[in-house]
């Protein structure tokens, strides 16, 4: 669409009100990544099927490749640049770190963003909760194992 579809929105973005232009329609991933300059949230599959393009909104899993930005407005919005100011998503990071359970990283903030949200949502989740909850994410790079491990610590570290 052209120009003339911009409109002002106003997202809430890592705590902070981000007021753009954009169509409204456009995915948020978009605008994360060309308006914001967020670059941390990756398009990959564009289709809601890998999870590499997820962010937090209101606490909870959101696929960003197709979700249309005005969707997004009134919701907190958390990006992997902002999860790491969460005390919960601060554990889990430090956890894929100590754990380097990252290879290419393609997917990884798409897996923090997962195992954030899990988290934040159930503290001491089991083996299967956590494998649920990574159930949308794709990873081809066989760091699995060590994601299962890094998750399991953040648990324990609570």
């Amino acid at each position: 669409m052209g120009a003339g579809w911009r409109v002002a929105l106003t997202l809430r973005i890592n705590g902070a009100d981000r007021r753009i232009r954009a169509d409204p329609k456009t995915p948020l991933i978009y605008v994360l990544r060309n308006e914001l300059n967020l670059k941390g949230t990756k398009l990959a599959c564009g289709l809601e099927q890998c999870g590499a393009c997820a962010v937090l909104a209101d606490g909870k899993v959101a696929m960003s490749c197709v979700t249309e930005s005005g969707a997004f407005v009134g919701k907190d919005i958390v990006t992997i640049e902002g999860v790491g100011a969460l005390a919960v998503g601060n554990r889990v990071q430090n956890a894929f770190v100590e754990f380097t359970a990252a290879q290419c990283g393609y997917c990884t903030g798409g897996l923090v963003i997962a195992a954030t949200a899990l988290l934040g949502a159930t503290p001491r989740p089991n083996r299967d909760a956590i494998n649920a909850a990574l159930g949308p994410h794709l990873c081809r790079c066989g760091s699995h194992p060590r994601v299962l491990r890094a998750i399991q610590a953040a648990v324990d570290a609570a």
